[in-house]
């Protein structure tokens, strides 16, 4: 028999929704399309009402599919989150589209679509086999997908010759389709702004910027020694990126303020897409996080509060080794972060039963500690032997602004790694 129903899974933004009107349009059939949200309201008895006719519309259809969108505003698991003393409208309409999907015969021509975003917080009733038969990951797209994805939004606007779209497509991992879309569209629109009659890598590269870290922000009005504390911020993240190995290569330093709070950033770009990281790796990575509030230590005697979210992101990798991958000699191989609860779960209604003692939990904070120390001394010992190249990478941003690669590698005086050139003739 033909499955019943096909839940489509993902992040946002990958094309759930645009697939499941693909195969409508392929298949040459009725597409009836409703959200989850649809489906809720605030009269009892109206969602569940909507499921019947829906199915009933269907049927009379068929053969046809039923697509319904963003399904865990429908289907979240039942009997857990605060408990209302009111009739719950939403447990009404998921039992009623839990009978309805056993209720049809497959052969009836009748299919059903589902997507969403947030797997793990639908009703284990919906996803067993009978219902959704097949879970299909649409995940992010790897570097021939992005490049494919960027051909077919190309197509809209005029390329100059220049523009080579597999560069592109390197410098843009972890990008989803929309994310694509998006730079496609902010490259024309900057054309446009600039009377080109043709959209270059130049706009490419900006609009990758836009959507990476917002839109630039030259209004913003610093005070002079602010601007030298985020010059060396970030040229101390831009070195030790530089002088370590196991971190992506440094792109692009910038000291102009963009998007909500960034007041200057440092731009790595991976060669190569990466699904797994080892613990030297994560290690690299937290020295370069590290950076910024090191150097400010070197040249000013103090820290400032931009390495906040620095210090944030630093102390989650480095819990994240104690606690999940077991990467601690004194804890050992073992998982101290206990079952992941769905984030929507308030946490009043979550049992708070610790999977460990006190004395683990005092241990964990140890080593956290010990590996932040550890990662925070080397950094220090490699920005004091590189304070003469911190400091004339520091004045070239407060004199630029921005400081793309070339005259990065120039400023250190490296040359570019055969290893990294062989990745990128390969991307």
């Amino acid at each position: 028999r033909i499955p019943k129903g096909v839940l489509l899974v993902g992040p946002p933004g990958t094309g759930k929704t645009l697939l499941a009107r693909a195969v409508a349009g392929e298949a040459g059939v009725p597409f009836l399309s409703m959200s989850g949200s649809d489906f809720v309201e605030m009269f009892v008895g109206v969602g569940a009402a909507r499921v019947r006719d829906l199915f009933k519309q269907a049927a009379e259809l068929a053969p046809c599919i039923i697509f319904i969108d963003e399904l865990d505003a429908l289907g979240k698991a039942r009997g857990i989150g605060p408990v209302t003393g009111g009739h719950d409208e939403r447990e009404q309409t998921l039992n009623q589209l839990l009978a309805e999907m056993d209720g049809f015969d497959p052969n009836s021509g009748v299919i059903i679509l589902g997507a969403t975003n947030r797997p793990e917080i639908l009703d284990l009733a919906l996803l067993r086999p009978g219902r959704f038969d097949r879970q299909i990951v649409v995940d992010r797209p790897d570097i021939k997908g992005r490049e494919a994805i960027l051909r077919v939004h190309a197509r809209k606007v005029k390329l100059a010759p220049d523009v080579d779209l597999k560069i592109i497509a390197a410098r843009t991992p972890g990008f989803v389709g929309a994310d694509l879309a998006n730079v496609i569209n902010e490259a024309a629109l900057l054309a446009a702004r600039r009377n080109k009659k043709a959209v270059g890598m130049e706009e490419l590269e900006e609009a990758i910027d836009r959507v990476i870290a917002g839109l630039e922000r030259k209004s913003r009005v610093m005070n002079k020694h602010e601007k030298e504390i985020v010059a060396y911020h970030e040229s101390g993240h831009a070195i030790v990126a530089m002088s370590i190995p196991g971190t992506d290569p440094v792109h692009r330093v910038s000291i102009i303020p963009r998007g909500v709070a960034a007041l200057g950033y440092t731009l790595q770009l991976p060669t190569e897409d990466r699904y797994l990281m080892t613990r030297s790796e994560l290690e690299a990575r937290l020295k370069v996080l590290l950076g910024g509030r090191v150097a400010e230590e070197i040249i000013f005697n103090e820290v400032s509060t931009g390495a906040q979210n620095d210090l944030e992101r630093a102390t989650k990798i480095a819990r994240s080794m104690v606690t999940e991958y077991g990467m601690s000699e004194k804890l050992g191989p073992v998982n101290y972060s206990g079952e992941r609860k769905p984030m929507f779960l308030a946490q009043e209604y979550t049992p708070t039963t610790a999977v460990y003692s006190e004395r683990v939990a005092s241990l964990i904070d140890a080593e956290v500690q010990r590996i932040i120390r550890e990662a925070h001394a080397e950094v220090k010992k490699i920005l004091t032997e590189k304070r003469d190249k911190l400091e004339k990478l520091a004045r070239t941003l407060l004199e630029k602004e921005v400081v793309e690669r070339e005259e990065l590698l120039e400023i250190l005086g490296m040359k570019e790694k055969e290893s990294e050139k062989e990745t990128a003739e390969k991307a």
